[in-house]
């Protein structure tokens, strides 16, 4: 504090009396100059009359303090008071002369190397078109700061031992009623009024660090609520595999009721014990590992303070889900390519008998008929699959309209019908009129799948019957066949991908085995209740019940 006030008081002395200083020396060299260019205008004008008048001959014992010059029109020198004329050079180029030239006066100063002098100079033109310049040498603000560079520097020594004098005195009243200054509960009678302001806040400042430890609390323990109540476990250990925080779901993964103080090698999986070591040593480690019919991952990340290593932190993730789905698709991967590996096995043998001629002219019509077929099979197939791709991803971007399930049930009927009459299976529409919200073009391929497959797996003779019904809440669109049906143990499966109750039935009728998958999907997204009823040799009954508003989530 004493230092503080120390330096203030003398930078304000200081800066008091440079400033001062630089006040004066500029305002009494500002006022010398004007003094002589004052003096030399008057000069110049005196000497320019007496030239004018009496010529050379004006020079012959003038005396005077400035140097005069007297110089011709085209530069020469014809006069100098003070150097041999005849041997100075030719002025028509300095500044002064050539502004007297141009304007009728010119002036211009020049500042010797040493900074101490400064010289003037003021040229009149005369009427014989003749130049008269006028010089004068005087001292430079730098020579006088120089001459006051002794005074001033007494002057800064005595502020110096004054001002610690001061500093120390003010220090001591100022520090002493802060010093005594009771933190915890402060009193504005015990300092002085400058204070008060300091009192004030220190009493704002006690209240809100009360509140904001109060905060910290309640945050700590809605972060201990938070984490004891995850379902992933969470440990956080440091160099020594001490435990310093955790969470019940970490401690039921150890096995424990609760938390051990350690995390010990005999007392946990290898695969948590290798991840913890590879985090303690500066590497993120992932392990996954299989607990009874749950699949569990292991993350561990190192805690790193200044580049060092100072503990690590282990989540605990089930992943069964995860899992499940990865094998979905793996499976998914797997039938895809069988389903497409066998049309186009087909084609490729038939191409290659006809490429090389193995083929008669009487056969060539059956075996490009046998490539279109099992072409159409594979646009079939690559249809399906993007079109499972599009309602797995939300289906298309298209607006839900109102669609009469009646209306279109009929129309599918209608498209149907030739392939019905070519197995003589029959086809009847029962029902009213019920609309729904939802995507006609969804809806459309639902209902499409649906009847065919009636169509397809029915008996010839057989009956296909579509019915359509609702109440206040609720639509009802049912198909109903007299085809093969489908076994209690096949009914939970018919809707996966790729499925097929009847292989080789499937085979000879050309099914790509996703149409069921695409009604399931269909009616995931119109958030609609898929019912299946079948019985072997009877048929089967496949049942959609929509809500008439507010059918689908996606909107």
């Amino acid at each position: 504090m004493t230092g503080k006030i120390f330096r203030s008081c003398l930078a304000v002395c200081v800066a008091a009396i440079l400033l001062c200083t630089a006040l004066f020396v500029a305002v009494m060299t500002d006022r010398n100059e004007s003094e002589i260019w004052s003096q030399m205008k008057e000069e110049a004008a005196y000497a320019a009359r007496g030239v004018e008048k009496l010529g050379l001959d004006y020079f012959i014992d003038l005396e005077t303090e400035q140097r005069l010059t007297w110089i011709a029109a085209d530069g020469a020198v014809l006069y100098d008071s003070v150097a041999d004329e005849s041997a100075m050079e030719n002025h028509r180029d300095r500044e002064e002369v050539r502004l007297a030239l141009e304007q009728g006066e010119g002036t211009s100063q020049h500042i010797s190397n040493t900074l101490l002098e400064k010289t003037t100079y003021y040229a009149l033109r005369l009427e014989d078109g003749t130049v008269l310049r006028v010089a004068c040498t005087y001292i430079s603000l730098g020579a006088r700061i120089i001459e006051l560079l002794q005074p001033i520097l007494w002057v800064v020594l005595a502020t110096v031992i004054l001002s610690g004098i001061l500093s120390s005195r003010l220090a001591r009243q100022i520090t002493k009623p802060i010093n005594t200054l009771d933190l915890e509960e402060p009193r504005t009678e015990q300092v002085y009024e400058e204070l008060w302001p300091l009192v004030s806040r220190l009493r704002e400042q006690n209240l809100t660090i009360s509140r904001q430890m109060e905060e910290l609390r309640r945050h700590q323990r809605e972060l201990t609520a938070l984490i004891n109540n995850m379902g992933e476990g969470v440990l956080l250990l440091d160099r020594k595999n001490a435990i310093l925080a955790g969470n019940q779901s970490a401690a039921a993964f150890l096995g424990e009721e609760t938390l051990p103080n350690f995390l010990r090698r005999d007392g946990c999986r290898k695969e948590l014990w290798e991840a913890a070591g590879k985090a303690l040593a500066g590497r993120h480690g992932e392990e996954l590992l299989r607990v009874d019919s749950r699949t569990v991952e292991i993350l561990a990340s190192p805690v790193t303070v200044s580049g060092y290593v100072t503990g690590a932190v282990l989540l605990i993730v089930d992943v069964t889900e995860r899992e499940e789905r990865e094998n979905l698709r793996r499976e998914f991967s797997a039938n895809v390519s069988h389903e497409l590996k066998t049309p186009l096995t087909a084609i490729s043998g038939f191409a290659e008998l006809m490429k090389e001629g193995l083929v008669g002219p009487d056969k060539m019509k059956e075996f490009a008929g046998d490539i279109y077929r099992e072409s159409r099979q594979l646009v079939s197939l690559v249809e399906d699959i993007m079109k499972l791709s599009q309602l797995d991803e939300g289906a298309p971007e298209v607006s839900p309209e109102p669609v009469d399930l009646y209306t279109l049930s009929d129309e599918v009927l209608e498209g149907l019908r030739p392939a019905a009459a070519e197995q003589g299976v029959s086809l009847h529409l029962e029902g009213d009129h019920q609309q729904i919200h939802g995507v006609w073009r969804i809806l459309r391929e639902m209902l499409f799948n649906l009847c065919e497959n009636a169509v397809k797996y029915n008996r010839e003779g057989g009956r296909v019957t579509v019915c359509v019904s609702g109440d206040e809440e609720t639509v009802c669109v049912s198909v109903q066949d007299t085809g093969i049906g489908i076994s209690k143990g096949q009914q939970d499966r018919v809707f996966e991908r790729f499925y097929r109750a009847d292989k080789s039935h499937s085979r000879r009728i050309g099914g790509t085995g996703l149409g069921l998958s695409i009604v399931k999907h269909g009616a995931q997204y119109h958030n609609a209740k898929l019912s299946l009823d079948s019985e072997p040799g009877v048929g089967t009954t496949i049942t959609l019940t929509f809500r008439k508003e507010n059918g689908i989530d996606h909107i």
